[in-house]
């Protein structure tokens, strides 16, 4: 491939000030880490390509300089815009007003799943097993299954376990009502209402376009929850380093796993990752229960790239180094372009 100039864009923005200017939290994901954008850069210039920084920080007039610059090129790293992760579709469909080249998924695919409730429906169309579900908001109810507790109640239009914690799982009505209060206060958006699967998180990373490629299974481990804690990968899961469920709650490779049940893992987040349009690549979280039926949770456009994180270690273990893989992703997002 010719050499490329590559802008690495990414999402910043002032947290005090955004604190100051509101009295709830703000419905954002935790900002990407400083050695995202930066390992990323030094691999496109590895690969021989001219990569730059641009960060969009909230303000018009990173917008305005986005607009007026050239590159062949942006890898595109933002995952909200003035920390509202709700608007991180609306970054890729600038760059599409623009006519600007972007890696990962456009803006139709970050909408479709970043939408739940609408992201399940077109699970169901397509044959791809999730757990059945409802939504509403401020009692009105926009569409429900037959559903039997426990359930997993979570922000309907947000990802990264944002607005999800072991409190999330319920096993009464008036638990029900009380959680779904608790959401519509933090995030004044719909709620979904889902039935709780007990079974193992998986995460499988794709990569591709036309014939898109399951990388290895990741999964998590939640063996070392607290007992009577739900095994789920809420937030303190997630995101509250430096604590002891943190700590034990990793990712692995297992090997446990038969043939048969990595091949409908694998081809079901491949179809996943076709159905709601992604792009180049995606991870898709499934839960594998105990009769070993796979069932989507969630499905997440242009996930981490950190050779730390879940996807570069599962590409890592196809044999793709982390300068292999990000050349991949270049070579992936060029192509659609026809260059």
């Amino acid at each position: 491939m010719p050499k490329l100039r590559v802008g690495v864009l990414y999402d910043g923005w002032d947290d005090g000030a955004e604190n100051a200017a509101e009295d709830k939290p703000p419905r954002r994901k935790r900002r990407r880490v400083k050695e995202d954008h930066e390992e990323i850069h030094a691999a496109l210039k590895k690969l021989g390509h001219d990569p730059f920084y641009h960060v969009l920080d909230g303000t018009p007039s990173t917008l305005h300089v986005l607009a007026e610059q050239r590159a062949d090129l942006y890898f595109n790293l933002t995952e909200s815009y003035a920390g509202d992760d709700t608007k991180e579709m609306n970054v890729a469909a600038y760059l599409e007003l623009l006519g600007r080249r972007f890696t990962g998924t456009g803006s139709h695919g970050l909408y479709l799943a970043q939408d739940k409730a609408l992201a399940k429906k077109i699970f169901a169309f397509h044959g791809i097993r999730t757990p059945y579900f409802m939504t509403g908001f401020r009692g009105r109810l926009d569409w429900a299954h037959d559903i039997h507790f426990p359930v997993i109640v979570k922000p309907a239009l947000e990802d990264g376990s944002i607005g999800i914690r072991f409190s999330a799982v319920v096993g009464s009505l008036k638990e029900l009502m009380e959680r779904i209060d608790e959401v519509h206060a933090q995030f004044d958006a719909p709620v979904l209402i889902e039935e709780y699967i007990d079974g193992r998180e998986i995460y499988v990373g794709v990569l591709g376009n036309r014939n898109p490629e399951a990388l290895e299974i990741v999964e998590l481990d939640l063996s070392q929850l607290p007992e009577g804690t739900p095994r789920i990968a809420g937030t303190e899961v997630k995101w509250e380093e430096g604590t002891a469920i943190y700590r034990k709650s990793q990712p692995f490779f297992p090997d446990d796993l038969s043939e048969d049940t990595e091949r409908i893992l694998k081809e079901t987040a491949c179809a996943a990752y076709q159905a709601l349009k992604l792009r180049d690549y995606g991870r898709i979280d499934i839960r594998l229960d105990a009769e070993g039926s796979a069932h989507v949770i969630e499905v997440n456009p242009n996930p981490w790239l950190l050779t730390t994180a879940e996807f570069a270690k599962a590409a890592k273990k196809t044999g793709r180094q982390h300068c292999q893989l990000i050349g991949e992703i270049v070579e992936l997002a060029m192509s659609r372009y026809g260059a």
